[in-house]
């Protein structure tokens, strides 16, 4: 019951999220933006509302499994854990059983999501590789007659990549099986601590959100708790996702970054702390309506699963 009410949460909550996800990578990989709004401007300019959608099909159809692994993990986690320290699966958890299940849960994710999370960057940002290949050399002058043929090296290139699955083949040919896990181990550190966050404080929120008299929350209470874990999660997580989406993107054109620390300590160095934090808001107003459909998808999947069982 857990895996398939995970997955249907998790395809809603991507239907909500991804236009806004889109801008949140393209903040973190290209400092030609001011801010949320100039990026939001200059995506719609340049590619109208398709650019938001970029790389869209490949979440979509990994999301349900991705989605119902960390919720399947989580859920059969915590039960073994309240068997092994309770004696029976159904007792109450402790605050760290609920933590540790979580945590369990964001590690177990990384292996289906790393290769998708690749893809997905490679491709919302691959607009702006576009753009700057389009740049003539300096070396051609640029008085030059406005009907002189273009010389061939200023030849405007193709994209790269011409879908998710292109975009996966080509990495690997081209990078092998380290590219398409590149950035996993600043997504491990990621989803870790976010869904350990996440987790902990859906259940806490839950319990303070519960009327008198009942075992669970109504449906505001479960829209209220998951749209605060959701930010609360991704407040966690922000730091190491600008590091995962740079090393993502690292592999478009010349590379920069030669490991996680390295590009922690120059991403530091060139933009100061603040990089570190760039698209938290963005990430926290993303979160909040997306995990509050997830979570209200989650747990009708649930009822509804339960009553035509019983």
């Amino acid at each position: 019951m857990d895996f398939v009410a995970g997955a249907i949460g998790g395809v809603c909550g991507v239907a909500v999220g991804y236009p806004l996800d889109t801008v949140k990578v393209k903040i973190q990989t290209e400092p030609k933006y001011r801010g949320i709004w100039h990026c939001v401007w200059d995506t719609y300019r340049q590619e109208r509302v398709r650019g938001f959608y970029r790389g869209l099909s490949l979440p979509v159809c990994t999301v349900s499994l991705v989605s119902s692994v960390s919720f399947g993990t989580y859920h059969h986690c915590l039960a073994h854990i309240c068997r092994f320290r309770y004696g029976s699966p159904e007792a109450k958890p402790a605050k760290p059983d609920i933590t540790l299940s979580g945590f369990a849960s964001g590690l177990v994710r990384v292996f289906l999501t790393s290769p998708t999370e690749v893809a997905k960057v490679r491709l919302q940002t691959q607009t702006q590789t576009q753009t700057q290949q389009r740049r003539p050399s300096a070396s051609w002058p640029s008085a030059a007659p406005p009907m002189c043929p273009a010389p061939p090296a200023c030849s405007v290139p193709g994209p790269k990549y011409r879908g998710p699955l292109h975009c996966l083949a080509t990495v690997a040919r081209e990078e092998g099986l380290r590219g398409l896990y590149k950035g996993s181990s600043a997504l491990l550190f990621r989803d870790g601590h976010s869904f350990a966050t996440y987790f902990l404080s859906y259940a806490i929120l839950c319990e303070q959100l519960t009327p008198t008299g009942h075992s669970q929350p109504d449906v505001l209470g479960v829209l209220v708790a998951g749209g605060c874990a959701g930010v609360l999660a991704w407040a966690v997580a922000t730091p190491m996702d600008v590091i995962k989406s740079r090393l993502q993107a690292d592999g478009q054109g010349q590379r920069r970054y030669r490991g996680l620390l390295h590009c922690v300590v120059t991403s530091v160095r060139e933009d100061g702390p603040r990089v570190l934090f760039k698209g938290l808001t963005l990430n926290c107003c993303r979160a909040f309506p997306v995990n509050m459909v997830v979570f209200v998808a989650y747990e009708a999947v649930l009822r509804l699963i339960r009553g035509l069982s019983t």
